[in-house]
């Protein structure tokens, strides 16, 4: 008989996985990885004032990192420094609030390494409609959107040719990354989240070479990763988060050793 909690995880890692590795293919054909990784760093921010005001992490994660996503956009068309200076310097700065703001609440049970590294085994029912609730919009404005997303992935100036309006295009795909580094905190944590998104995708990148098997692949390879990662954490009783990203590596190490050989015949 399979725990109540295992069942929970597992199918809260399936969640994340079905919406991160087709979003996951976006980060890698633009080369998003990095404001991946600073939208992530920002959500210790939003954990902050959630708690801080008593409202649902998930949410506080959520409006934190989609002002992070506007004010970027905003600074981007300003003009004022380049974007990866930009991601630094908001980045760095949404971290170092949120620990400060942590400092001062004393009286509140927090597990700061749960959130750093994720614990997908204490994930709860009111995770998994926030983690379902958000995959289903992410994956129906994915679909919805996908041939201008493309569009505007294989060539800018094309897509604004074709009729594509690039900056709602950008500002979705943002806010898309944002609502699945909201909902993952849980699964492999703040420092994590980005793997999640550029693991599977580029094991996948490997195999096929249309936009759509890389997305149905990409979602593949995060299951696979998710349900090896929880089995190993249950079997060994090693941290959760890092078992899963563990696993989706030596995927994505395996792969590349296959692809060389395949090249080399």
């Amino acid at each position: 008989m399979v725990d109540d909690f295992i069942l929970r995880a597992l199918a809260a890692g399936i969640g994340v996985a079905l919406i991160a590795g087709p979003l996951g293919c976006f980060v890698v054909w633009r080369r998003m990885a990095y404001f991946g990784d600073s939208l992530a760093h920002s959500d210790l921010l939003g954990i902050a004032l959630g708690l801080l005001y008593g409202i649902n992490i998930n949410l506080g994660t959520v409006i934190v990192c989609t002002l992070f996503a506007f004010l970027l956009v905003w600074l981007q068309q300003r003009r004022v420094l380049a974007t990866d200076t930009l991601l630094g310097i908001l980045a760095h700065a949404a971290l170092s609030i949120g620990m400060v703001a942590l400092s001062f609440l004393n009286n509140v049970g927090f597990d700061l390494y749960s959130y750093l590294f994720g614990d997908i085994l204490t994930v709860r029912i009111s995770d998994l409609y926030w983690i379902y609730g958000g995959g289903l919009a992410v994956i129906g404005l994915l679909v919805f959107n996908w041939s201008s997303l493309t569009l505007m992935t294989l060539h800018e100036d094309l897509a604004r040719a074709e009729g594509v309006n690039t900056v709602w295009a950008n500002i979705l795909l943002m806010l898309l990354m944002t609502i699945v580094v909201a909902v993952s905190i849980r699964i492999v944590g703040i420092l994590l989240i980005t793997s999640m998104l550029i693991i599977p995708a580029a094991t996948a990148r490997q195999l096929v070479s249309s936009p759509e098997n890389m997305a149905i692949w990409a979602a593949v390879f995060g299951l696979i990763a998710v349900i090896a990662g929880i089995s190993g954490s249950v079997e060994f009783d090693t941290p959760s988060g890092p078992s899963i990203v563990t696993a989706a590596a030596i995927m994505f190490a395996l792969f590349s050793f296959v692809a060389a050989l395949r090249r080399r015949a």
